[in-house]
């Protein structure tokens, strides 16, 4: 898989083992003035919030704004190189409470760094967030009127929906192993917003494992995709399964979807066009 296709799934497979810890509360202190983002899309908030400015350092895999693919990579998703990340003096570390084991957060912080972990798990986590980093950063109006933008642009494309036939989605992440998505995630809500049902929604984990033979169960309409056309193979050969009868074993190029940032209303409209050529494909197979 080349960089760019890692970049795509490794935030979603990233959740899958660790271990979160609780967010912590925007502490009462002055604006921060020299920011690191351990993860690609808390970067993205930071400039979403009007903050880019601030930020001296990132994690691996951080490529927009382009602006943001100059700056020192501190981090991977399991590691801080702690000499690199003291030389650029931060009075405030961003961390992902999902993507980054909580021994790490933990040794930062007892390493005297100010650390803030944000959770953006569903759509009202990234405008929560977002709105964090602008009290931090003293960005607090540009902040809220860009998570205002955000909640209308979803808004807008569930009206556009609303009264949609729905579509039994299967959203596959990767093909081997097998993983798919539950109804906390923000990719489901987007299925949601699109007029569709994610068919793994009521799973108990938010990355969750599971079989073929589960697929084949629940016998999606629709089986869609990021990480590349032949990762459905598998499905070709059950010509009963609903989305193969339908033609709708389908890819989705968009590849902030995977990334929780204020993005994803326009990563919402490629999904959406994709569901309704599945919806489309449903009403000829029938």
């Amino acid at each position: 898989m080349n960089p760019a296709g890692r970049g795509w799934l490794l935030p979603l497979l990233v959740l899958l083992a660790a271990c979160a810890p609780e967010p912590d509360a925007a502490p009462d202190t002055a604006p921060a003035s020299r920011i690191v983002a351990l993860a690609p899309h808390l970067a993205e908030l930071v400039y979403a919030a009007g903050a880019g400015d601030m930020l001296v350092g990132v994690s691996a895999y951080t490529d927009y704004p382009a602006e943001a693919r100059e700056l020192p990579v501190v981090s991977d998703a399991f590691t801080v190189d702690q000499e690199r990340l003291r030389l650029l003096s931060p009075d405030l570390v961003l961390a992902w409470d999902s993507g980054m084991p909580a021994h790490t957060i933990e040794g930062l912080k007892q390493s005297g760094f100010r650390i803030v972990t944000l959770r953006t798990r569903s759509l009202a986590d990234i405008t929560e967030s977002l709105e964090t980093i602008g009290r931090l950063t003293g960005r607090t109006a540009e902040a809220r009127a860009e998570a205002e933008r955000f909640r209308n642009a979803i808004a807008g494309i569930r009206a556009q929906y609303a009264s949609a036939t729905p579509v039994r989605v299967f959203f596959q992440v990767s093909a081997r192993p097998l993983y798919t998505i539950n109804g906390e995630h923000f990719i489901s809500e987007l299925i949601e917003a699109c007029g569709a049902v994610n068919v793994f929604a009521g799973l108990g984990e938010l990355a969750p494992a599971i079989d073929v033979e589960a697929v084949l169960a629940a016998d999606p309409e629709a089986i869609i995709t990021g990480s590349g056309p032949n990762q459905l193979e598998t499905w070709r050969r059950f010509s009963t399964l609903s989305a193969t009868r339908a033609g709708n074993l389908l890819t989705i190029d968009a590849p902030h979807l995977s990334r929780a940032s204020t993005r994803l209303d326009d990563a919402a409209r490629t999904l959406c066009a994709v569901i309704e050529t599945a919806r489309r494909d449903l009403v000829f197979a029938d």
